[in-house]
């Protein structure tokens, strides 16, 4: 099944002059915007990925569809959903093994249960679609009904690995056959591209204008945490409790809405926001901030793990049971530890008030860690040095391309490296003076590499290119 995603009015009246402090982009924007429309007149660009919310490639298509329409282009935007729980398990499976993690054998029933659901789809897809139009498929999931669709089709690959592994290989020989039918493919580094693929490269972007990234003043931060129910005090610009709060895990293993401050605004906090994934390493993570409380360092410190409710993300079957692990890690800590970590869990009943608690969250980080095992490129972190915060990675090839060690922040070799995050760790929060000039340096990096302005302008020329050339 298809479903249309509705770009939301606040995201189709930003005016591009309001992003004028970003340098000379919003003119290459209008200009590149201008051939594109003139090569695309007339035809509808389709954009077709997994899931609307939750991720990183559904926040970035919400802006770039919203831009891509205010420079006169008929864009569409449509999610594939299915009956069969078995396909997004299999295209699960997929993408670990993409990141180079055995997932066992793949099968000639998972072969014909993708084949099945993506004829399904594209059937659906073909009722939608003129043979003018022009498409593009994000990632594995809707790769195959793309290429059944017939129309002339981008495909972008926002995951991959930086070497050949026999999972990564085995997955790559998976969806070779439906890769003949995209004119044109994208990747996010040119190390994740497959040999014998010939692909071009556009680096994932943050939009800074949008909830998640807009500046905040200290009002409005405060008024947000208290909407969220994450601080607990009287606030004069606290209007009514945002639709659903954040819960936090309690000691029966359940979540609950937060009922106590632990301190948000006055004690230093380390952060990671991400989906619940096993590839994230929260579990490590947690473990190295035991370490580091039980040396006796940073004692007035504390951890915030969030993520958003796995329910709300159909694509990631897997995210229910990672965050059952992550629950039952953080029961077994002693309890006086337990009360310096929280576990949240941000409902997604609406996007801009997740947005926005996870934008307050950030802000109010000390230190900001992705502590992934592997990476395809990781937007929490751009998001992070955006807001001029210290960022701990580990050397994932998508982090590395954003965070250079002991200059934006710090790297560790391995995510599993529970010593070493410690003592990353306890040297970040040890140093304010490297930490504010490790978030200057990530806000000036993102300014001038990762912003929406600087990928639109790449893919509105090989938009145009892509339709130049097939009507040559």
């Amino acid at each position: 099944m298809l479903q249309r995603v509705a770009v939301p009015e606040g995201y189709t009246l930003v005016d591009y002059e309001r992003y004028a402090g970003l340098g000379d982009e919003v003119a290459a924007v209008r200009e590149a915007g201008r051939l594109a429309a003139q090569q695309l007149a007339g035809r509808k660009l389709w954009i077709v990925n997994s899931t609307a919310q939750g991720g990183g490639v559904a926040e970035m298509l919400l802006r770039q569809v919203a831009l891509l329409r205010q420079l006169e282009l008929d864009a569409e935007w449509v999610v594939i959903t299915t009956r069969d729980p078995a396909f997004f398990r299999l295209t699960k499976r997929l993408h670990n093994m993409l990141h180079g993690v055995d997932q066992g054998p793949l099968t000639a029933d998972d072969q014909a249960l993708y084949e099945r659901v993506s004829r399904e789809l594209a059937a659906e897809l073909k009722e939608l679609v003129k043979p003018t139009d022009l498409l593009v498929v994000h990632d594995p999931q809707p790769l195959g009904a793309g290429a059944l669709v017939g129309l002339p089709a981008v495909w972008r690959c926002h995951i991959g690995l930086d070497e050949e592994t026999p999972s990564t290989r085995a997955a790559w020989a998976f969806l070779a056959p439906w890769l003949p039918a995209y004119e044109r493919k994208v990747f996010s580094l040119k190390e994740y591209v497959p040999p014998g693929l010939q692909a071009a490269i556009i680096q994932p972007a943050i939009d800074p204008l949008s909830h998640k990234n807009r500046e905040l003043s200290i009002h409005k931060l405060t008024g947000i945490l208290a909407c969220a129910g994450l601080v607990h005090h009287e606030h004069p610009k606290t209007a009514a409790p945002f639709e659903a709060p954040a819960l936090r895990l309690r000691a029966d293993g359940q979540f609950a809405p937060v009922r106590e401050d632990f301190g948000l605004l006055y004690r230093p906090t380390v952060l990671q926001v991400s989906r619940w994934d096993k590839l994230k390493g929260f579990g490590p993570l947690l473990q190295a901030f035991a370490l580091l409380r039980a040396d006796g360092a940073h004692p007035a410190t504390r951890m915030v793990l969030a993520g958003p409710d796995p329910a709300s993300i159909q694509d990631d079957p897997e995210a229910v049971e990672e965050l059952g692990a992550i629950a039952a890690a953080w029961q077994a800590l002693p309890p006086e530890l337990q009360a310096d970590v929280a576990v949240l869990s941000l409902p997604m009943a609406s996007r801009k008030e997740n947005h926005l608690v996870v934008n307050a969250l950030q802000r109010c980080a000390t230190v900001v860690v992705q502590n992934s095992v592997q990476e395809g490129f990781g937007l929490t972190a751009t998001e992070a040095m955006w807001k001029a915060r210290p960022v701990l990675v580990t050397r994932a090839a998508g982090l590395r391309a954003q965070v250079r060690d002991y200059v934006e922040g710090r790297q560790v070799g391995s995510a599993a490296d529970v010593p070493a995050l410690a003592q990353a760790l306890t040297e970040m929060l040890s140093n304010e003076k490297a930490r504010e000039l490790w978030g200057a340096n990530a806000r000036h990096r993102v300014m001038h590499h990762f912003t929406v302005l600087h990928s639109l302008v790449a893919w509105l020329e090989l938009l145009g290119d892509s339709f130049r050339q097939r009507s040559t």
